[in-house]
């Protein structure tokens, strides 16, 4: 068979294949990038432009996509009471606690029914520490705050972090904890400002300095199947050549065994016998 396929013919037909596979396995590579999708471009500027945050989330709807990596601004005050350590967060690469706690926003919309309070309020990831003990008091009075706004975690089941403690900054956990009126997300402190004054941070408390998040990607099935689909479509185009070169040798097969009996026809055949002529 080898002898068949290196007929000039199927040379030129084998790399005719090999040509249209090329091709096909470069739309399948296409199609495939075409299979994710972003949600939003990672560096858009608009989103590191401070907006106020009564204007960007409202509370008792849902998070936003729009609204997520948003720089903030808002005022208001700290409740001491209402601090938690959100354990396993990593900063350069040693394992510690967000120090997360509670602010009451002025000018917030306030909510109605059944558990909401006179004010409402949002989880304000402040910093990171070591150690639970380093974690102090937030600082007292109105403050002007700015961060970066980011959606409620999921909490994480069957896990009991104890008590000032959560094993998520997840809004539903904690309106449970503190019993207060929440907006949907949180924020991760930049920097507080009192009395036109920026607050430094003790020492002890680092700072989070949260970028943009990667957007999210979208699986385009209909894409990933097209892609898929051309990998096939190039592993038949070599099947084709192959069947074809196949054929080729079954056929020369064929002829070579037919040759003896097209060249002897009379080894076959009875032998006729001249009759002897009578004489009268």
């Amino acid at each position: 068979m080898l002898k068949t396929a290196l007929k000039p013919r199927w040379i030129a037909g084998l790399v005719f294949a090999l040509l249209l596979s090329g091709v096909f396995v470069l739309l399948s590579q296409w199609q495939f990038g075409r299979s994710t999708q972003s949600d939003a471009p990672v560096d858009d500027p608009a989103v590191e432009q401070v907006k106020p945050l009564t204007g960007e989330l409202q509370p008792g709807t849902f998070f936003p996509g729009s609204a997520s990596d948003q720089m903030v601004s808002a005022k208001g005050s700290y409740d001491p009471t209402k601090q938690v350590l959100v354990e396993g967060r990593l900063l350069a690469g040693q394992k510690g606690y967000w120090v997360v706690t509670a602010f009451a926003v002025d000018g917030a919309p306030v909510l109605h029914g059944v558990g909401a309070t006179g004010k409402t309020w949002i989880p304000v990831a402040r910093g990171w520490v070591a150690d639970p003990a380093q974690a102090g008091p937030p600082p007292s009075g109105t403050i002007e705050l700015t961060g970066r706004l980011l959606p409620s975690e999921a909490p994480v089941p069957n896990v009991d972090a104890g008590a000032g403690r959560a094993s998520a900054v997840s809004v539903a956990e904690l309106i449970n904890t503190w019993d207060v009126s929440s907006y949907p997300g949180f924020v991760a402190a930049t920097s507080e400002v009192s009395a036109g004054k920026t607050l430094e941070l003790p020492a002890q408390l680092k700072p989070l300095n949260i970028p943009a998040q990667p957007p999210n990607q979208q699986i385009n099935w209909l894409n990933l199947f097209y892609s898929v689909e051309w990998v096939v479509f190039a592993g038949f185009a070599l099947y084709i050549w192959w069947r074809m070169v196949a054929d080729d040798y079954r056929r020369t097969l064929e002829d070579d065994e037919e040759e003896p009996d097209d060249e002897h026809p009379s080894d076959d055949l009875p032998a006729i016998t001249k009759p002897e002529q009578v004489k009268p």
